[in-house]
């Protein structure tokens, strides 16, 4: 009954609809892959958001080099701000409001220059593409915990004197004239003395997951409806078949020729009335054959 799976057409139809499920289970395994890097993104938030503060001469080399699993880690400083260097970053929104963050450079006692991110700032009414005024940091000697960030990655777009684009180590120095940290910079998280008035703290990140679950689940999904589509295909053409081997061996007996079709509809059985009367089918028949009768001419 299934002999025709070894034709040539069905092969084919076997190799398609496994390359189908291939590259199902391929999209299938990148979404479960993107869903553990968010949750590893989420975890390393939990750990280290929060956390105590550690001194800067411990941890200065995360500010050279920041492993991923140690973004958001606090770390306090003592120095001084170079209020007169503030950079603008551009195109930053909060709460859907677009807007600035206020990028103003950190000198520690080591020496060390540390980027420290003071906030947000909306958009000015006074100058287009400029805020209106930018809260100065508190001057002398200032103890601030920064949350250590990697640098953005450097964006094919200018930016006025004074602003970046981005966040990104070579385009802020090209702006100062001088070297800072090479690893990450910092967002503020408190600063002592505090100053007043100061730019909006920038949101927490949220620790979400995405629907990256749900798309892999249905990835998978189709590649095995692949498989059951085949299935239910096959036993069509076998009901086809079988229909069509029982009209052959009908017609044979009757001595009429028969033609295959491609597809045939499952057969209906005659409805018969209980009383034995004529069916409106039958009845139908029979006018249709008078009135074709009394149409040709007599002979």
């Amino acid at each position: 009954m299934y002999r025709f799976l070894v034709s040539t057409r069905w092969v084919g139809w076997l190799a398609l609809v496994c390359v189908f499920a291939a590259a199902c289970w391929g999209l299938g395994n990148w979404q479960m892959n993107r869903l553990d890097q968010a949750r590893a993104a989420n975890q390393i938030v939990e750990q280290n958001y929060d956390a105590a503060p550690r001194p800067y001469a411990d941890a200065s080399g995360l500010l050279e080099s920041l492993p991923r699993e140690a973004e958001w880690t606090p770390v306090r400083m003592t120095g001084e701000y170079l209020a007169e260097d503030t950079i603008v970053a551009r195109n930053r929104p909060l709460g859907g409001r677009p807007g600035y963050e206020v990028l103003v450079p950190f000198r520690t006692q080591a020496g060390d220059v540390v980027v420290v991110d003071r906030g947000w700032l909306p958009i000015g009414n006074d100058q287009a593409g400029r805020p209106d005024a930018i809260p100065a940091p508190p001057s002398g000697t200032v103890e601030a915990v920064v949350r250590v960030r990697p640098y953005e990655p450097e964006l094919d777009r200018g930016a006025p004197d004074g602003q970046v684009a981005s966040i990104e180590r070579r385009a802020i120095e090209r702006q100062l004239d001088y070297a800072v940290a090479p690893g990450a910079y910092g967002v503020i998280a408190s600063e002592t003395p505090a100053a007043e008035p100061m730019p909006a703290a920038l949101e927490k990140p949220e620790l979400d997951e995405g629907n990256h679950l749900s798309y892999s689940l249905q990835w998978f999904a189709f590649g095995v409806l692949g498989f059951v589509a085949l299935v239910w295909a096959a036993r069509q053409q076998a009901r086809i078949n079988r229909e069509d081997r029982e009209a052959a061996a009908e017609a044979e007996a009757a001595g009429v020729e028969v033609v295959h079709s491609a597809y045939r509809p499952p057969r209906r059985k005659p409805v018969r009335r209980r009383d034995g009367a004529p069916t409106d089918e039958e009845l139908e028949d029979a006018y249709l054959d008078a009135l074709e009768g009394s149409r040709r001419p007599p002979q």
